[in-house]
């Protein structure tokens, strides 16, 4: 799915290594091993297995983003694209990260209104008593899976109460995200898989339309409803493309936190010093956000299609073919972050590409920093003999998204009752 929309002529410049390999096992598990042989080998080539040009270095990866030369459409032809995947294609093409401009500015400055500091601010008490709930509930047994017990709930709730969506419907949105998300990761898709997520899609816009035109009430101050109830007045906003992205808010919403928090527990799980380091130190915590964010990124991939024919890092590029730009290895190239696969909270400059780069810098950024900031104090602070329990953590076979399909970990059994909730250090 990630590419497959039509064929442009293959360049003479190629090369027999294909991305594609970091989804066998072996390479998943040594993902950065994976990605530095590649980067080693040259920063931008053509995998004439994804027939797309492959970008691993820092330099290609934050230039290419931000290059009007390129665009974010996913799918240029969508006529193209299987009978069955259709559908969930034409919804993603109405998303504003598969948008340029002018539409890309005009989705985004709407649906900004819903992630201004001050909006995010004041999710922070919702997200530390949600993230105390869920550590003392766990408390007595003296066992909690990072991921199906926190990371998975956690960014689910946080912006299911910006969208104002009732408790009861919570875990219908995660079920038709999970298809729909997988669809998004992948690069093979089989006629079922593509009728799943676009099914997923059209039951999730079925409920988004519902909830955000319903009559019961008034909706609840600072949700994206009562946001949305005041601007939409503009005369070029289609509904349809509003839903469309008020589904991307969910789905990018939580499964990329969800991801974020489990790849940073096992960073930490797998670096006790660096742990012991925080806990002492909780001040470095919303730095360690970020050098984890680099580390061990949820986003592994970004898109960009040239607009015609072009030169990129020496290359020509033929306009339509596709450039994947490959965050996780540009966030360990050496040239930008020296001693890129060791784990330090005090790192000094370069800037990760885990939230995009460019225009299209992810939009809930904010917001997942917050929540990287309560989680991780919470667990550190809670949990402070945590260690691995049970299996392997096991990677999700993805070639966009990185994350864990679980993270057991085990503690100091405690009673259940906990005075007071977890405050999270500034941000």
């Amino acid at each position: 799915m990630l590419l497959r929309c039509y064929r442009t002529a293959v360049p003479t410049h190629a090369t027999p290594a294909s991305l594609l390999s970091a989804m066998r096992p072996q390479n998943q598990d040594h993902l950065y091993d994976f990605y530095r042989d590649l980067r080693s080998a040259d920063d931008l080539y053509w995998d004439r297995h994804l027939d797309a040009w492959v970008a691993t270095s820092h330099a290609v990866v934050s230039s290419t983003a931000s290059d009007p030369r390129f665009s974010s459409v996913r799918y240029p032809d969508i006529e193209a694209v299987s009978e069955e995947l259709r559908p969930l294609a034409r919804v993603l093409s109405q998303q504003m990260l598969y948008s340029d401009a002018p539409d890309h500015a005009r989705l985004r400055a709407l649906l900004s209104r819903a992630f201004t500091p001050r909006t995010v601010v004041a999710l922070r008490d919702r997200i530390s008593d949600a993230v105390d709930q869920i550590i003392t509930r766990a408390a007595p047994a003296g066992r909690l899976d990072i991921v199906a017990d926190l990371a998975r709930p956690l960014p689910l709730a946080v912006i299911c109460d910006l969208l104002g969506v009732p408790e009861v419907d919570r875990p219908a949105l995660s079920s038709w995200s999970d298809p729909i998300a997988a669809a998004i990761g992948s690069s093979r898709l089989d006629a079922e898989d593509s009728r799943a997520a676009s099914r997923s899609m059209e039951q999730m816009l079925a409920y988004l339309r519902e909830l955000l035109t319903c009559e019961s009430g008034p909706p609840a101050p600072h949700t994206l409803r009562a946001l949305l109830a005041t601007g939409t007045e503009d005369p070029d906003q289609d509904f349809d493309e509003l839903l469309a992205n008020c589904a991307l808010l969910l789905i990018a919403g939580h499964e990329t936190t969800t991801h974020f928090i489990g790849n940073a527990a096992l960073a930490l799980l797998s670096h006790p010093q660096a742990a012991d380091q925080l806990r002492s130190r909780v001040d470095l915590i919303p730095a360690a956000v970020e050098e984890l964010l680099r580390y061990d990124s949820p986003v592994q991939l970004m898109l960009r299609r040239a607009r015609h024919d072009l030169d990129l890092a020496g290359r020509s590029i033929t306009a339509g073919q596709a450039v994947l730009l490959v965050c996780g290895a540009a966030n360990r190239d050496p040239a930008v972050f020296p001693d890129p696969d060791v784990l330090d909270f005090q790192r000094p400059g370069g800037r990760h590409v885990a939230f995009g780069y460019g225009p299209h810098f992810c939009l809930g950024a904010a917001l997942a920093r917050l929540e990287g900031v309560v989680v991780l104090e919470a667990l550190l602070t809670r949990l402070p003999d945590w260690r691995l329990d049970g299996t392997s953590p096991h990677w999700q076979r993805s070639l966009n998204f990185r994350g864990l399909a679980g993270l057991e970990v085990a503690f100091t059994p405690s009673p259940a009752h906990h005075d007071s909730c977890t405050q999270a250090a500034p941000a």
